[in-house]
């Protein structure tokens, strides 16, 4: 093999290999961000796995649950801390850049493949998207991308068996959250575009394909009907949820969109606009109209399952970011066939890559891991719940239980008690549909019964999203049960950008500076 050869074979490898240990140089640092509430949620259910535990047993939400076993396999590697959490995130992403690479070279050729990698690398670290927190839409991601490379190779060899794995992987991505639904809708529809010449045959394709998107599902049902958890599985992911994706008027989802689009899209808002020329590019030119229309669908798919409820938060914009990596890159391919010099149009990728980085270089490089947590979530009580977790732990038996008053699970994670109450949100209480009352007095009962050591009341809004029209009740039983059974012991008085004051004992003529100061109750009777 000449130095040319050798040179075009294991150069782009090793491009891809700077790429991934970049963000790892970044990534590393902030191993130890606290976790916010997802997380907290996906680290105490991945917590109970691990106890042997069934999901939705003792702790309920309205997600899948492959992402509660993603974390309880990462847990069983790197250890139940924030570290190990963020290490195993670290691998997942370094994966799905080189997925990422793949899927761009089939597409577009080797410098679109590494430039796409480049760029997905950057956008999906960034604080636009929180790209320091395992979202399970990273996880959607992991297993999208190889679905959808595992797809092509299934156009190019005709191979029945690639269908199924492709399927299986794009159903693996439905697990991680329900969103991915609309990835795995991309690739049947790809399938049937794709091989619509082939007669009845792409029937049995079809079939083949959907055999493998519906097989992680069916086996989650049979496991939890197993383990007794099926009607409450049915009631919180469907019955609920279909409540929850409806609920957002179009107005607040048009406003969400807005801030979205402000948040995720400007910090690396070049990167971005290379995309948009890109979706312009791949479609002058003729040769390349295919993985135009399919590049083109998968961003309209991937956009569509940002969309269910309209809320657009900030992590579902990760779910778009492959698709915008790889149009991003697809400009270096047709960019190197405008110019003579192929070194110009990466160089100005690269350029536009730095660009990028410098404007995010306060959030990637100086700032330590709690004002990273500040930087984008503000006041939300992330950083206290490790203070507050380790107290109610020093504090406290092993076998006993604490209550969160509030949407904090990522507190009874670090204090590894169990939550006395399967509520581990309370939007649900505050949210205005048919359950909500019936969800208040069932979360009232299950505190009652088991009679939490602690109890920690939260009282930052973005805790509870309270509303003018939301029922009042759990926070009138609190006031009057409160007096009867508990003390208060302990005050997380958040007054950012001074650093948190923490009072513990003797402590009813505090009064906390705080608009939104995070109170620990300790009980007093039986």
């Amino acid at each position: 093999m000449t130095d040319r050869a050798r040179r075009a074979r294991y150069g782009p490898w090793l491009l891809v290999a700077l790429i991934v240990a970049f963000v790892v140089a970044i990534r590393v640092p902030l191993l130890g961000v606290p976790l916010e509430r997802d997380e907290g949620e996906y680290a105490y259910a991945g917590q109970l796995m691990l106890q042997g535990i069934a999901p939705y047993k003792l702790a309920v939400n309205m997600k899948f649950p492959g992402t509660y076993g993603a974390y309880a396999a990462i847990m069983a590697v790197f250890g139940q801390t924030i570290v190990g959490i963020h290490i195993g995130f670290l691998l997942v992403n370094a994966a799905t850049v080189v997925m990422i690479w793949l899927l761009g070279r089939r597409l577009f050729g080797t410098a679109a493949g590494v430039a796409a990698a480049a760029a997905y690398a950057l956008l999906s670290v960034g604080a636009g998207v929180n790209g320091t927190q395992a979202h399970a839409t990273h996880f959607v991601v992991l297993f999208a991308v190889p679905a959808t490379l595992l797809l092509l190779r299934a156009f190019d060899t005709g191979r029945p068996s690639t269908l199924f794995w492709s399927g299986l992987l794009y159903g693996a991505g439905i697990l991680m959250k329900q969103h991915g639904v609309f990835l795995a809708a991309f690739g049947g529809l790809a399938l049937l575009w794709t091989q619509r010449a082939a007669g009845l045959a792409v029937l049995r394709r079809a079939a083949l394909f959907a055999a493998g998107v519906c097989a992680p599902l069916a086996f989650t049902v049979l496991a939890l009907w197993r383990a007794g958890v099926i009607d409450r599985f049915w009631f919180w992911t469907v019955t609920y949820a279909r409540e929850y994706v409806t609920e957002t008027p179009l107005s607040v989802g048009r406003e969400a969109f807005r801030f979205g689009i402000r948040h995720a899209v400007v910090p690396a808002l070049p990167i971005w606009l290379a995309a948009a020329l890109g979706l312009v590019l791949i479609w002058r030119e003729k040769e390349e109209r295919a993985q135009a229309l399919f590049t083109t669908g998968l961003l309209v798919f991937s956009f569509v399952a940002m969309c269910p409820g309209l809320y657009f938060r900030l992590h579902y914009f990760v779910l778009i970011l492959p698709a915008v990596a790889l149009l991003a890159g697809a400009v270096v391919a047709s960019a190197s066939r405008l110019f003579p010099r192929a070194v110009w149009s990466y160089g100005l990728f690269a350029a536009l890559l730095a660009f990028s980085v410098f404007q995010q270089r306060a959030f990637l490089f100086t700032m330590d891991p709690p004002e990273v947590s500040r930087a984008m979530y503000g006041t939300s009580p992330f950083p206290e719940a490790i203070e507050i977790a380790a107290y109610i732990r020093a504090h406290s038996a092993e076998g006993s239980t604490i209550a969160v008053l509030g949407s904090e699970p990522e507190i009874p994670f670090y204090a590894g008690r169990h939550s006395a109450t399967g509520y581990l949100y309370t939007y649900p209480l505050m949210e205005n549909q048919l359950y909500a009352p019936v969800m208040q007095d069932e979360m009232i009962r299950e505190i009652e019964a088991s009679r939490p050591e602690y109890v920690v009341f939260v009282t930052h809004q973005g805790s509870w999203v309270r509303r003018p029209d939301s029922d009042p009740h759990i926070f009138e039983w609190w006031d009057e049960y409160r007096v009867a059974h508990y003390k208060i012991i302990g005050v997380a008085d958040i007054v950012w950008p001074d650093p948190t004051e923490y009072r513990w004992e003797e402590l009813e003529k505090y009064q906390p500076r705080s608009p939104v100061p995070v109170m620990v109750y300790r009980r007093t009777g039986p």
